[in-house]
């Protein structure tokens, strides 16, 4: 087991999010996909000190696994995170997103979030790994 630290703490704090396109439309495919990864690894680490040890899509949602430190309010890095990505998103694939989304939305206003332990740790990052392949097995 290992331990981050900053000044004044030490901790081990795992998340899983997911978060779910509104009306849970089929959005998130080939360079939509592939910018939503990039700026999810961008958002986490850089703005909130988070590190993402796993992301991956489904058509309708996406799943982190990443950990935070003690400081961070998970209300509020979701928030940002849903905030961002969409205008970014909207922005770059406004053609992409026409036909699905008539008004400026992207997400759904709830999420999933949960800890992660060591015990369902290798559980969950199997999870997450084989989203996309869960329609093919």
């Amino acid at each position: 087991m290992s331990y981050r630290t900053n000044r004044h703490s030490c901790y081990d704090l795992e998340y899983h999010l997911v978060v779910v396109t509104k009306y849970r439309h089929p959005v998130i495919n080939g360079a939509f996909k592939d910018r939503l990864t990039e700026l999810t690894y961008r958002i986490f680490e850089e703005n909130f000190q988070c590190y993402v040890n796993e992301v991956n899509t489904d058509k309708d949602h996406i799943h982190i696994l990443f950990e935070a430190p003690p400081q961070v309010a998970l209300s509020s890095l979701v928030c940002s995170y849903k905030t961002v990505t969409a205008r970014l998103l909207r922005k770059e694939f406004a053609e992409y997103l026409a036909p699905f989304y008539w008004k400026p939305y992207l997400w759904s206003r709830s999420y999933f979030v949960c800890t992660v332990s060591e015990r369902n740790h290798e559980l969950i990052t199997e999870y997450i790994r084989n989203q996309r392949n869960k329609e093919k097995g």
